[in-house]
């Protein structure tokens, strides 16, 4: 991949996020030559963009997602500040990108993680969670998922299909509760179409953003106070449709609700 092609890549997938536009297909000379490249491309995309970053989205911590999703480790990506939001959210359904709905755990953070030489601690994360909440990733993809759908450092360039995160309430005393066994429920329009739990996904929240902050830390990359992250899905991925209104019941820990409008 030569600094022209790089470049090339950067201005497309920045105009394609402007213009909430998808396409079929791309250039194999844009498709980033691997992980690095392309996260330090998705890096560039967002200096271009010019808009704040209000957090980050992790992908594929177990092997099940990760098969999914053509990749053998835990994957991540910016979500824009504008697209951080409080549940009930409605969505503008067409104009989205054929969004997928997952049911998340979302943390947000009340203090600096700064890169540094030695890995951050499982404690020491925890130390810096300001709060624990239900939520729910409309996830959307640059890239149109058919038979042209390019190899997976193209979607990581693309900050790995960021799209809105929507938060619930925070959990009290978070820290004692039973976040890994608390059964997740989605429903689509009152019907049960996926259940989970973290237990099954991810183990805890801290687990992903652990890796995280260290991966991003490795990188001379930071977590910043306020920044929310998205922690993995715990019910799988569903497509979501205009008119749709889709909502998480986390039990105990109070329902997130978003509609995709018509």
């Amino acid at each position: 991949m030569t600094p022209d092609d790089e470049a090339r890549l950067v201005r497309l997938l920045a105009d394609l996020r402007r213009d909430r536009r998808q396409q079929s297909g791309l250039d194999p000379a844009l498709v980033p030559p691997d992980e690095a490249a392309a996260y330090r491309i998705a890096a560039e995309v967002a200096a271009e963009l010019g808009w704040a970053v209000g957090g980050w989205k992790i992908a594929a911590i177990k092997p099940e997602m990760q098969q999914a999703l053509r990749t053998n480790a835990p994957i991540y990506g910016r979500v824009f500040r504008q697209f951080v939001t409080e549940s009930p959210a409605t969505l503008p359904g067409p104009q989205l990108l054929r969004p997928i709905t997952e049911c998340e755990y979302m943390v947000r953070l009340a203090a600096d993680l700064p890169p540094r030489a030695t890995p951050y601690s499982e404690d020491e994360i925890a130390d810096a969670v300001a709060s624990v909440h239900p939520g729910i990733e409309a996830a959307e993809c640059r890239f149109a998922h058919d038979d042209r759908f390019p190899p997976l450092p193209a979607i990581l360039a693309d900050a790995s299909g960021s799209g809105t995160l929507i938060l619930g309430p925070a959990i009290p005393d978070w820290r004692n509760a039973d976040i890994p066994g608390q059964p997740i429920v989605l429903t689509v329009d009152g019907r049960e179409r996926r259940r989970g739990t973290a237990a099954e996904a991810l183990d805890h929240p801290l687990a992903p953003l652990t890796w995280l902050a260290n991966e991003l830390s490795r990188t001379g990359i930071g977590l910043a106070a306020d920044e929310v992250v998205s922690t993995g899905t715990c019910t799988g991925m569903i497509l979501a449709r205009p008119g749709e209104t889709h909502t998480a019941d986390y039990g105990a820990f109070g329902t997130v609700t978003v509609s995709y409008s018509a």
